[in-house]
């Protein structure tokens, strides 16, 4: 069976699909994945097989075209404006982005280059004949390669948001060039998806209408050699991971960044702090505590397993990660899609969440001591990761995408 993968220029969007394209390779199935050319490499350090040939708006470009969007209705949560939508830079007033002109002259372009992608997508599927196709919410080329050859698509949720959440929250773009219409198709949208691939125990199951193929969640956060400190024996005191977004200052504002703030609050409990993060972001965090260890870049699934408690921003990948780990977390959210995601965990009793720009270092320490304190929550998180564990592995997936491709 041939398997044709479809994502998008965000790493994280698909990094939940992984296992599954390793799963099929290891059954002796054929993988490539449809990618932008931005891709091509963290696909390959994955170990599949980009075809890196897509285009279009960048993701981030797109998160910042919600928020301006969310702002002129009024919904913007946030004491400061969007980010300008192109730029990234901070504006003075929401009249700095020119939505009409954007739309006669900038828009267009998007256009062009999604159509291009949509066009190349569904030429390589022609050439190369794929029985299936998976896609990430946000990579719509794969879906239509799948509806012109007349084959099934299984849509990749990333974490607990679905396909058909309520108004202020759609993870699921636009097609801009009206790709679907030009071959023929029924416009694109939510109803469209047929199948649905689901790594979320039933308590964080998000809202889809299309056939829903569960699945374990098997982290995948890249590679990484974990230190031989992290599984020593003889730990006296609680660790708490810390792990902050790499772009989350790029799409919702610098006053995002709260890794400072969080380090202020942690690091005066009586607990071990470990923080992972990239080197810019250590760089931005100067002189820190002498009681807190920083990893640059250690894959989180390597941390957790040895941890008592995550603090993270709410994403999808380490709200993922710290439940297959069974460890409490602590979500520190801003975008809408985060809180989503942390409303859900909290509703599973697995966690606390924590508004972004409010939360000081007195509220933040003292949501982490309650999480370590009270033993509910150790017991939440770890009745998720057996939850987890129940759920068909990737292996048992790929048997599932066979009998799809077969009809």
């Amino acid at each position: 069976m041939r398997v044709l993968f479809s994502v998008s220029s965000w790493p994280t969007h698909y990094a939940a699909a992984v296992p599954l394209g390793w799963a099929l390779q290891a059954g002796g199935h054929e993988v490539r994945v449809l990618c932008p050319p931005s891709q091509s490499a963290p696909v390959t350090r994955a170990g599949l097989l980009p075809v890196p040939v897509l285009d279009g708006m960048d993701v981030a470009v797109h998160n910042r075209m919600s928020y301006v969007r969310e702002a002129l209705r009024g919904e913007w949560a946030y004491p400061w404006l969007p980010l300008h939508p192109l730029t990234g830079a901070p504006m003075s007033a929401l009249g700095d982005f020119d939505l009409a002109e954007y739309r006669r002259s900038v828009e267009p372009q998007y256009a062009r280059r999604s159509a291009h992608g949509h066009d190349e997508a569904v030429r390589f599927a022609r050439r190369w004949r794929p029985d299936a196709v998976v896609h990430d919410p946000v990579s719509t080329e794969g879906l239509l390669a799948a509806r012109v050859l007349g084959i099934p698509a299984a849509l990749a949720l990333w974490g607990p948001v679905g396909t058909h959440e309520d108004r202020g929250l759609d993870i699921l773009p636009q097609d801009l060039g009206r790709s679907f219409e030009r071959y023929g198709c029924a416009p694109f949208g939510a109803d469209a998806i047929e199948y649905v691939i689901d790594p979320c125990p039933s308590a964080l199951r998000p809202p889809v209408r299309g056939e829903r193929l569960p699945v374990r969640f098997v982290p995948y956060n890249g590679g990484g050699v974990a230190p031989e400190w992290l599984g020593a024996a003889g730990r006296t005191r609680p660790r708490i991971a810390v792990t902050w977004s790499t772009a989350l200052t790029s799409m919702s504002g610098p006053r995002s960044y709260l890794l400072p703030r969080i380090v202020e609050a942690l690091s005066g409990l009586d607990a071990e702090l470990v923080l992972t993060a990239t080197r810019d972001d250590v760089a931005a965090l100067g002189d820190v505590p002498p009681d807190v260890r920083v990893l640059e870049r250690c894959p989180l699934r390597l941390l957790l397993d040895h941890c008592d408690l995550v603090v993270h921003h709410g994403g999808a990948g380490s709200t993922m990660t710290a439940l297959a780990a069974g460890v409490p977390q602590l979500a520190i959210t801003f975008a809408t899609e985060q809180t989503r995601v942390a409303e859900r965990l909290t509703g599973a009793g697995a966690g606390l969440r924590l508004s972004g720009h409010p939360a000081d270092a007195e509220s933040i320490r003292a949501a982490a001591v309650e999480l370590l304190g009270e033993p509910r929550y150790l017991k939440a998180a770890a009745g998720l990761r057996e939850d987890n564990l129940r759920r068909p592995t990737p292996v048992e997936l790929a048997a599932r995408m066979e009998e799809l491709a077969r009809g």
